[in-house]
């Protein structure tokens, strides 16, 4: 039984009944969009953006031209990806749902529905202050706060003065509206530090190494020529044990030889492949370990919890940054490229014509990506009713 994905199905459903009762409190865009209003963080906006104003602004600014690399990266990786997704189709989609109970990618713990709540609030309350910071800072009206859904998806946003938008310079909009993507995409490194400097250190202090887990097998490479399979456990070369990663990686550094990789489902024939002046395998793996005995199993647990949630928001706040950057209708960078076209011509008609194209272009590959998601959905739901 998934309790994740049930918690989820009940949380919608309570969205649902919570809308039904406050239905004339909520504004409905596109029948899928659907906005509650508040002035919640309003004033604390206003008072950050009075803050040291003029290196806010020049932040604003870096954060355009990385909104737009990470705009040409994540497109690049979508389409590279939906390529590869059409002619394999057994390889890992591009993008993942960030729902709980779901697989994201190999490798990676199920996201539990708490973890989820607690990251998308956070997550989401970092975006959407950082838009209206932002546009406190060029002097832009904030008309409202507020929590939204995206069909049963939990939002926030902020809604400055549009009019008031539409005659700042073009600088200016796109300092407000990379400001989001920009600020998750900072914020998900700066987890990631916390993570390497804090949380591993404590990790390691307490737990002792049991094996090196097969999170994936690249195709064609040794290991996979070998028979070696993902969900496998490597516990040792040459029947010496090896159950650290650092030791394993060493070992593959200075190894130009045939070897035999010991794992708990049976032994297999290796033969290096150089590659770019360095000898690999074709492996991803992840360091299995267990907690010393002498850890209390509160403590172990509470550690595990705040470790699982800062990996999740590292993860979670990268890509959200950069799926927010996809050239893609009302999302920032659907927003960001509108308003980037108009450098290039003055023509509107040319400039919408060709951010629609763009747009659907980038909302095809996302459903393709998306589908094998679906449709291991529909099968647990059927799975449920049968």
């Amino acid at each position: 039984m998934n309790w994740d994905l049930i918690l989820l199905l009940v949380f919608f459903l309570s969205i649902y009944l919570f809308y039904t009762k406050n239905k004339s409190k909520f504004e409905v865009q596109g029948k899928v969009f659907f906005l509650y209003r508040t002035k919640w963080g309003l004033k604390l906006m206003d008072g950050i953006s009075r803050c040291c104003p003029k290196f806010q602004k020049f932040v604003g600014y870096v954060g355009i031209y990385i909104s737009f690399l990470g705009m040409i990266m994540i497109s690049f990786i979508l389409i590279q990806g939906t390529l590869k997704l059409i002619l394999a189709p057994k390889s890992q989609p591009a993008l993942a749902p960030v729902l709980p109970g779901i697989e994201v990618a190999p490798g990676l713990p199920v996201l539990s529905f708490m973890h989820w709540i607690v990251v998308i609030f956070i997550v989401a309350l970092i975006h959407e202050f950082s838009h209206g910071i932002l546009a406190r800072l060029h002097k832009v009206k904030l008309k409202s706060s507020g929590f939204a859904f995206l069909g049963p998806i939990p939002a926030a946003f902020v809604e400055p003065d549009e009019k008031q938008v539409a005659k700042k310079s073009k600088k200016a909009q796109l300092s407000i509206l990379a400001a989001g993507p920009f600020s998750n995409i900072v914020t998900a490194f700066i987890f990631l530090l916390l993570i390497i400097l804090i949380f591993v250190p404590v990790q390691n202090s307490m737990t002792e190494p049991l094996g090196l887990y097969v999170a994936d097998v690249v195709e064609g490479y040794p290991a996979e020529l070998s028979g070696l399979q993902k969900n496998s456990t490597i516990i040792g070369i040459n029947g010496n044990q090896i159950v650290s990663s650092e030791v394993f990686v060493n070992f593959l550094s200075e190894n130009n030889e045939t070897f035999i990789l010991n794992t708990g489902s049976g032994n297999f024939t290796i033969t290096p492949l150089l590659e770019n002046g360095r000898y690999v395998i074709g492996v991803q793996t992840i360091q299995l370990a267990k907690y010393d005995e002498d850890v209390s199993k509160p403590l172990r647990s509470v550690f595990i919890w705040f470790f699982e949630l800062f990996n999740w928001l590292w993860i979670i706040s990268l890509g959200i940054g950069l799926f927010n950057l996809l050239p893609l209708g009302p999302v920032d960078g659907g927003r960001m490229l509108l308003v980037g076209l108009g450098y290039f011509t003055k023509n509107e008609r040319k400039i919408k014509n060709i951010w629609k194209y763009i747009s659907f272009l980038i909302f095809a590959l996302i459903v393709i990506n998306l589908l094998p998601y679906l449709v291991k959905l529909i099968l647990w739901l059927l799975s449920l009713v049968i």
